[in-house]
């Protein structure tokens, strides 16, 4: 179980490292925050889902596509979790 934590922890991890730099800068701007909701749910939901598959597949229960995605290996479930993390630091905006 560690490694299916770490599997999918660590790439999203990654992704809100790679957007950190942006956020900062645009955090000094003195403007409203928004937040895009569509961008978390287009992109952000389903690539949660991706990355997250290693521990949903512990559950027992039957996900669609999950067998077949988790054969296609962890670079797929890596990208994902990347993903999920740029998307969900690049949807707050100001």
């Amino acid at each position: 179980m560690p490694v299916l934590l770490f599997t999918t922890i660590y790439p999203i991890v990654i992704g809100l490292f790679l957007r950190l730099p942006k956020l900062i800068i645009e955090i000094k701007e003195k403007k409203q925050w928004t937040f895009d909701w569509f961008k978390v749910v287009a992109i952000g939901i389903p690539a949660l889902y991706i990355a997250s598959l290693p521990i949903l597949s512990t559950t027992g229960m039957n996900f669609v596509f999950a067998i077949d995605l988790m054969l296609m290996g962890t670079k797929l479930i890596t990208i994902a979790g990347i993903v999920f993390g740029y998307v969900l630091l690049d949807s707050l905006k100001k």
